[in-house]
């Protein structure tokens, strides 16, 4: 957070390197510069003082120290001057480097000894009290030395060289030896006359002793362990890019400040986190920092020349930055936190076992007292106080910024950078002169002009430039637009914001120009409008505005604004919707919204690795959304016109590029297509592009396939790359098929699948070929596939293609299934109706759901079931009635009407299940039907017990059905009245099977006992064919009457005429009743 107190700032040298050191008791300053002065400061007076300064040093300053009873100066004249204490005044020469510059000057915890470094290869150890007393450090370092140090115990000195190397010496009273040399940390610097040999690469060591901080070359401020001379952590912050320039340690040890770029940090020790900031000069970077030994106050130097003091940079209930504790004693003390009470009784003591086996540092107590176990009561008193504790994610939010756009820096700046042109802005003080330059000059004609309001914000769209200016006093912020078009005198309008908010990031979209935009035709040349415009503001919301500045709408930011980039459809808005996480990620949310209708198209979190932030985000050439974070990877949102259906694909890795293989560069993104990545090279550790503008280079685009086959790899990333854009191209097609573009495209896809089919068969790899076939697109493609199955003989993985490509023409195309899919997204997400009221009085329509109904049984026919209840009577008592029914010659029982009926429906029952749903009623007995006719759509029923006919042997009209006949005609109609109401009267009562009645008549017996074998009809009848056999068996109830006149047999006896054939079945009848005798008269 940002500090509420003001640094009060001083001009104290030119411009260039300058130092700083405060005295032992902190009451006054010590500054030197290039102007070949020391000045002395009084920490306890204002800006408006007027320093003593100290004039004996013939060339520039570059080093001061204070020690007890005075103070030290050291320059490019190559000597060491010492001064009485808080005074101008000379006192002498402490030590000369014979030619060579001074470098730093660092005077021992005791205040006796000084160690002199210089561009020689050794350091100097001079007694203050005897400056004849030296000791000379040799052998540590190849090239010059930039800094050193000491150790609060004053038996340890450490030196950074320009060779990236820091030496540990550990010194005793005569002697002096290299105790470690700690590589690979601090940067090499070889140039002097280079900014960065400016930087401090001094090892500061904590008040402890344990470790000490240095600022690193991957600009990190690590810990070194006195212990083992290793890292042990580091100091880091996502929103913090750059070197770190300055370091210094309070002096208890709490806390640690640090100068980047343009502001000062202040870290706490313990938690690793930036606490407070405190912003710098402008265009300038802090050379020396440095805490006040005894009062709350920081103070630093700059290149511009100017001393700033930064009062109470603590702020009130923080604890103290001077305050002795444990920590800041000269040896340094661990402490061990007050063990847990044991749950079960005593437990043994570690140190009678052994000491404890963690080791002595297992905790550095940095705060005192504040490892101690706090008191019940401690919160009571901490809010009794108006100490206010809060959690802290240990991940730092990343702040809203605009892509393309880069700090200010040596007074210029990009204000926009991407693949329409550029924006430029050069500070002038007073202020500003904008350039705007486009890479296409025939279709846009580039401007530049004067800015007084100083804009800080740009946008580049293809209608139109956008430009914000922060509040300034009483000027509330606003936006300008420009449209690039140069038909309208009145294009520009400007969109004011109400006073206390600003402007935290702007987009321009819009439609390409079908022509170009330099047509001063009093047409207009193009119609398609001025684009649309998106402002965020600082009140949490969206404003949208037309190309002319009509507003449209206000929508609200679900979160903390991040970033956005503006489309011809649509705006990607990057926003966090809560806080981030304790294990590194931002927790960013892309959210696309509509130019048209303002729906939100897509809402997909970002995939931004922990610990890594958004660098970029943007629209490819396609129109699909695009970001770049700083982990090196681009990830492209596949499927943006499928509402609610979006991925992010990976798309490229720069890490993998073969240019970086052993190159230490980055990559600042401007533009995205299908193959290829417009970007600016970034060498070293540049965090962004600096003046002149560079080059745009082009870098081809490689999914990160891990497949290592050097020929297979290539067209399958080639494939899948080419298919991602195919359906991008596909999806914007609306309700039309296809395009050319997009049929020329899968053929080129279908040649490199027929290549790796082709590898495939080779190989005899028949489950591969089967699924690249099935990517085809085409069917002429299929048969290609097929003739390479059939060239190298694998005819049973030929036929299989041949089905592939004969259901492949039996339904529907790759392009007509995307094209339904298409449509069914837009019934899917049609927006709901509501009904009108009072319009629609009917009841609401019947809702089918069917894993609601109840479940309902299958009744199955049979006859058992109820509704054969009068079946079963019948065939019970058909045995009962044996003796009264009449036997055929062939054993056959002749059947009358309800006897033929009742078997009929019998049959059908039987051989019929009854529907679902039909009751159990008893059947009703059908009307009498002629057995002769056929009922529709039904097969004649064979007899069963009819014999097979011969086939050699002649066929016989039978004249017994025809006797019968005439014999019924004959009879009275009287006759027939009578028998009709003899057979309802019969029907009235139970009967079998057959239809007859349960108790024989007396009449139906007599009539029995006169049947007479008629052998000669019988003879026919067996030599007739098979119809006329079972037309005989289907009698009515006239030739049933009939039956009882036959001519007896003379014989009596029954036999057969012809016997059974062989292949027939064997019937086993019973035995026939015995005939009666019928007298003549």
């Amino acid at each position: 957070m940002a500090s509420t107190s003001k640094a009060i700032s001083n001009s104290a040298h030119q411009q260039g390197q300058t130092c700083i050191a405060f005295s032992r008791d902190g009451k006054i300053a010590y500054t030197g510069g290039l102007d070949t002065l020391v000045r002395i400061w009084h920490t306890d007076q204002g800006e408006d003082q007027e320093p003593e300064a100290a004039y004996e040093a013939d060339e520039g300053i570059t080093a001061v120290a204070a020690a007890e009873g005075c103070w030290l100066s050291g320059g490019h004249d190559s000597d060491v001057r010492k001064y009485l204490p808080g005074k101008a005044q000379f006192d002498g020469l402490v030590t000369s480097a014979a030619g060579a510059s001074i470098r730093c000057l660092a005077v021992d915890p005791s205040g006796k000894r000084v160690a002199v470094a210089s561009d020689e290869l050794s350091v100097k150890i001079v007694d203050l009290d005897e400056i004849t007393n030296v000791v000379v450090l040799e052998g540590g370092h190849k090239k010059r030395i930039r800094k050193t140090t000491w150790h609060p115990s004053g038996t340890i000195l450490t030196t950074s060289s320009s060779d990236g190397t820091i030496v540990a010496w550990n010194i005793f009273d005569t002697e002096a030896k290299v105790e470690n040399v700690i590589d690979g940390v601090i940067p090499e610097v070889v140039d002097p006359e280079s900014p960065e040999f400016m930087h401090d690469c001094s090892a500061v060591w904590h008040p402890s002793g344990q470790y000490f901080f240095a600022a690193s070359r991957t600009h990190e401020i690590v810990a070194i362990s006195r212990s083992t001379w290793t890292k042990t952590s580091s100091l880091s912050d996502p929103n913090i890019v750059g070197a770190t320039t300055a370091l210094a340690v309070s002096a208890n040890g709490v806390y640690l400040a640090s100068a980047c770029k343009q502001e000062i940090l202040v870290w706490s020790v313990q938690t690793k986190r930036v606490l407070w900031r405190h912003p710098g000069t402008p265009n300038a970077f802090t050379i020396q920092i440095a805490f006040s030994p005894t009062e709350n106050l920081l103070a630093w130097t700059d290149t511009e020349g100017v001393l700033s003091r930064w009062r109470d940079a603590i702020p009130a209930g923080s604890p103290d930055p001077v305050r002795q504790t444990a920590a800041s004693g000269a040896q340094g003390t661990t402490t061990k936190r007050k063990p847990t009470p044991p749950l079960w009784g005593e437990e043994p003591d570690a140190d009678a076992e052994g000491g404890d086996p963690y080791g002595d540092d297992w905790i550095i107590d940095d705060l005192g007292d504040g490892m101690e176990d706090e008191p019940e009561n401690a919160k009571a008193t901490c809010a009794g106080d108006g100490f206010v504790k809060e959690m802290v994610s240990i991940t730092k939010a990343q702040p809203a910024f605009q892509p393309g756009s880069t700090p200010m820096e040596n007074k210029k700046r990009y204000l926009a950078y991407n693949m329409v042109g550029v924006i430029e802005v050069t500070d002038q003080d007073t202020h500003h002169i904008v350039n705007v330059e486009f890479h296409d000059r025939s279709t846009r004609k580039g401007y530049h002009f004067t800015d007084h309001f100083k804009y800080d914000l740009g946008s580049l769209g293809e209608r139109g430039a956008l430009f914000a200016c922060p509040p300034e006093l009483d000027h509330p912020a606003h936006v300008i637009y420009k449209p690039y078009g140069t038909w309208s005198t009145q294009g520009d309008w400007t969109y004011a914001l109400p006073n206390g908010q600003r402007v935290l990031g702007l987009a321009a979209g819009g439609e390409r120009p079908m022509r170009s935009l330099r047509d001063p035709s009093s047409s207009g040349g193009d119609i398609q409008g001025q684009g649309n415009i998106v402002i965020a503001t600082s009140s949490g919301d969206l404003t949208f505005l037309s190309g002319s500045g009509m507003e449209r709408i206000v929508i609200g930011v679900e979160g903390e604004y991040v970033t956005m980039a503006a489309a011809e459809e649509y705006v990607l808005v990057v926003h966090r919707p809560g806080a981030t996480t304790i294990d590194g990620s931002q927790s960013l949310v892309a959210t696309l919204i509509s130019f048209e209708d303002f729906q939100v198209l897509q809402e997909k979190p970002l995939p931004i690795p922990k610990g890594h932030t958004l660098r970029w985000i943007g629209t490819t050439e396609e129109g699909a959304p695009a970001i770049y974070d700083s982990a090196g990877y681009i990830h492209l949102m596949i499927h943006h016109r499928r509402p609610n259906r979006a991925a992010w694909a990976r798309l490229m890795d720069t890490n993998l590029l073969e240019r970086k293989q052993g190159k230490d560069e980055s990559y600042w993104p401007v533009g995205l297509s299908q193959n290829t990545l417009m970007c600016l090279i970034l060498k070293g550790r540049q965090e962004h592009p600096g003046f002149p503008r560079p080059l745009i280079q082009e870098l081809p685009v490689r999914l990160p396939f891990r497949n290592q086959d050097p020929v297979d790899s290539l067209i399958e990333e080639r494939i899948a790359r080419e298919r991602i854009h195919v359906n991008l191209a596909r999806d914007a097609l609306g309700d039309e098929l296809t395009s050319p573009d997009i049929d020329k495209r899968e053929v080129e896809l279908d040649k490199q699948l027929i290549k790796l089919i082709q590898a495939s068969c080779k190989a005899d790899k028949a489950p591969r070929v089967i699924e690249l076939v099935k990517r085809l697109h085409f069917t002429n493609s299929i048969a290609a596939a097929s003739q390479l199955a059939g060239f190298y003989r694998l005819i049973g993985l030929q036929e299989k293609i041949e089905a592939i490509k004969l259901w492949r023409e039996n339904n529907a195309t790759p392009a007509e299934e995307a094209r339904e899919g298409r449509r069914g997204f837009t019934y899917e997400d049609a927006p709901l109706v509501r009904p009108k009221p009072f319009q629609n009085f009917n009841p609401p329509p019947k809702v089918d759901r069917p894993g609601l109904a109840r479940s309902t049984g299958i009744a199955e026919q049979t006859e058992f079931t109820a509704s054969s209840v009068a079946i079963r009577a019948g065939r019970s008592r058909a045995p009962q009635d044996s003796d009264s029914c009449s036997t055929s010659p062939e054993g056959k029982r002749k059947r009358d009407d309800n006897d033929d009926d009742l078997s009929s429906n019998a049959f059908d029952v039987e051989t019929k299940r009854r529907a679902v749903g039909e009751s159990d009623a008893v059947v009703p007995s059908p009307k009498p039907n002629n057995p002769f006719s056929r009922k529709p759509g039904q097969e004649v029923k064979r007899n069963p017990f009819a014999r097979k006919p011969e086939l050699n042997k002649p066929i016989q009209k039978s004249e017994s059905f025809f006797n019968k006949v005439e014999v019924a005609e004959k009879r009275p109609v009287a006759a027939k009245g009578k028998e009709k109401e003899k057979e309802k009267k019969d029907l009235s009562r139970q009967t079998t099977l057959f239809g007859l009645p349960s108790k024989p008549l007396a009449e139906k017996e007599k009539r029995t006992k006169k049947k007479i074998d008629a052998a000669p009809e019988a003879e026919e009848s067996k030599q007739s064919s098979p119809a006329e056999s079972q037309a005989m068996d289907v009698e009515t109830q006239d030739a049933t009457l009939v039956d009882s006149q036959v001519r007896p047999d003379p014989s009596g006896v029954q036999t057969d005429a012809q016997p059974l054939a062989m292949d027939d079945e064997h019937i086993e009848w019973p035995d026939s009743p015995t005939a009666a005798t019928v007298d003549d008269d």
